[in-house]
């Protein structure tokens, strides 16, 4: 990874303007939906696209600063389907694949914990887990996963308790410049270069010595990103790379939270290095929310009649924000007309998730607890990442860990 301390661009905090705006539709983007509503964001995006500007060529974005940039080396779908990651043989696995999913699960059942999606949002499950550990009652979890937001909090989740405080400060104390810098890249809208430095200060050789320890005792931590090329949501053992060791899992690691976390659009995607049949390339790799904003287990699992269990003994869900939507007029502008409508399709896409698990569960016979914002939370954001805002979130999730207080 790059070092980004002395990066040109670190002197200056964001700007609010124009930039934050297209952000704002943006960063609606974050929860993704479900597989049901994704033809409608396919529609929509492709409605914006043709009401923009054209692009002044296919290796910049629009209002892009600085070179373009040079192609990737080509690589087939051939190459795709058995690429492995250097030096990391069986460290992640396609999030459909039944096989793979099998293969990388626990021997034995014990309690899930499962993040969602949720930007700043994710500031109610850190609180939340904050107050479960202060309760006493909070489960070793035996599986751990987290998408975008959530794969933030769930590394530390399943690191333990002793990362708490950590978690409190992150998510009470940053603000939308220790996120990304207002500044126009040829992939995306905004940089977010000071978010890669504040996975650097965080994610530390002795965190993953930590992680690696849990790894051991076969517990396991999944994080999801989205293969753009591909076209599909990977899963990646988190654990396992942490116990490889050495400063080439800490990159990686460290690649994986930034591109789990990585809007598409909105912040540039993360490229990371695989070979295969004897060639290397780059797989380009975004937020895992594009994909579903929840990971429990592959689609076909959780639809199956067929026998198949979901390797769980509990299920306990943090929804990182409300499943219901709140009265907000719409300004009539391409830009929040966009970030409505997206916002709309994927809370819905978020219920329906929730009801496949709850199906599923349900069918093996598994307990299953959510814990969501609450619908009549209504503090109001003063912009992106507003430290206020996340720490009545926060405050709120701490609340409610404390007394255990699931929705179901």
């Amino acid at each position: 990874m790059s070092d980004t301390t002395n990066h040109p661009q670190a002197r200056s905090a964001p700007r609010v303007g124009t930039s934050r705006r297209k952000l704002v539709a943006l960063l609606a983007g974050l929860l993704a939906s479900s597989p049901a509503v994704a033809a409608k964001r396919t529609r929509a995006v492709e409605t914006a696209s043709a009401c923009g500007s054209k692009p002044a060529a296919s290796t910049r974005g629009i209002g892009a600063t600085g070179p373009a940039l040079p192609p990737r080396p080509e690589f087939s779908r051939a190459d795709q389907d058995s690429a492995q990651i250097p030096g990391f043989p069986k460290i992640r696995f396609w999030a459909s694949s039944e096989e793979d999913y099998a293969r990388a699960m626990p021997k034995e059942p014990g309690p899930w914990l499962v993040l969602s999606t949720g930007a700043e949002d994710g500031a109610y499950g850190a609180g939340f887990l904050n107050g479960w550990s202060e309760s006493g009652s909070r489960p070793d979890f035996s599986v751990v996963t987290g998408v975008s937001s959530g794969a933030i909090i769930a590394v530390y989740a399943f690191a333990g308790p002793k990362y708490d405080a950590l978690l409190r400060q992150v998510y009470t104390s940053v603000n939308a410049g220790d996120i990304f810098e207002v500044r126009a890249t040829p992939e995306s809208f905004v940089d977010s270069w000071p978010f890669e430095r504040l996975i650097q200060q965080h994610v530390t050789i002795e965190l993953l010595a930590d992680i690696a320890a849990q790894h051991r005792r076969g517990r396991r931590l999944f994080v999801v990103t989205t293969n753009l090329d591909a076209g599909r949501a990977v899963a990646w053992d988190m654990g396992a790379i942490a116990a490889t060791g050495g400063e080439a899992a800490l990159g990686l690691f460290r690649r994986i939270v930034l591109a789990s976390s990585t809007v598409p659009g909105a912040f540039p995607p993360v490229l990371i290095e695989a070979e295969a049949n004897g060639r290397r390339f780059q797989e380009m790799h975004v937020d895992g929310g594009v994909n579903g904003p929840m990971y429990v287990a592959p689609e076909s699992v959780l639809l199956s009649t067929g026998g198949r269990r979901l390797p769980a003994s509990d299920l306990y869900v943090i929804v990182n924000g409300k499943l219901t939507s709140d009265f907000a007029p719409t300004d009539r502008s391409l830009t929040h007309i966009l970030g409505r409508s997206f916002s709309l399709a994927l809370k819905l896409g978020a219920r329906a998730e929730l009801f496949l698990f709850a199906q599923a569960a349900r069918r093996d016979g598994i307990d299953m607890k959510v814990a969501m914002v609450d619908a009549d939370f209504d503090r109001k954001e003063r912009g992106l990442f507003d430290p206020a805002y996340m720490k009545a979130l926060f405050d709120l999730g701490l609340e409610r860990g404390g007394r255990g207080e699931f929705q179901g």
